[in-house]
């Protein structure tokens, strides 16, 4: 499956993470694609240090801190030793909502996890998960859902400058936890 594939298959798909205080959980419901080759994503300049788990072969956390203020987790999609990712861009809550608004100020049901940066703090994700294989156990991890996804949509991905008309936004049309411009989520 190609990173373009995965963006649109984890639509509805679940992201867990298990930590010391419980489980927090939610269904996936707005991803970005950053294929190989886009020069919009991190993996376009080659490996590095900070990169690195990009390359680690599909399934795989890449976390990043961005904007000197917010953690942005990745789902790895080529080959070991191809850089591409899906960056996760919202999810609707299931488990530990209290925890969840704990962690975002009193945030309201709606915007917890609407937002990469809002997203991995109502989950405590950070580069301690850096790296991590999301398809095995251990404490994040992808699962399906019970429920049938609605409707996909595609638009352009969302804060870019670079490669900036491409389709490569995925979200599930009518969800009220996709973030965005109205413009970009009906």
């Amino acid at each position: 499956m190609d990173t373009v594939e995965l963006a649109r298959y984890l639509i509805g798909k679940v992201a867990v993470h298990d930590s010391d205080d419980g489980r927090l959980s939610g269904r996936i419901v707005e991803t970005e694609a950053y294929p190989v080759g886009d020069s919009a994503g991190h993996a376009f300049r080659g490996e590095t240090r900070s990169n690195a788990s990009l390359f680690l072969g599909p399934g795989h956390a890449h976390v990043y801190f961005t904007y000197g203020s917010s953690f942005m987790l990745n789902v790895t999609s080529e080959a070991v030793g191809v850089g591409a990712g899906v960056l996760l861009r919202a999810l609707e809550p299931f488990d530990g909502i209290d925890r969840m608004q704990r962690f975002r100020g009193g945030a309201g049901l709606l915007d917890l996890a609407r937002g990469p940066g809002r997203l991995t703090q109502a989950m405590q994700i950070d580069l301690r998960q850096d790296g991590l294989d999301l398809c095995a156990a251990g404490p994040l991890w992808l699962a399906t859902s019970g429920r049938k996804t609605g409707a996909i949509g595609t638009s352009v991905r969302i804060g870019l400058t670079r490669n900036v008309d491409r389709k490569l936004r995925f979200y599930e049309r009518a969800n009220p936890y996709v973030s965005g411009p109205k413009r970009l989520r009906g």
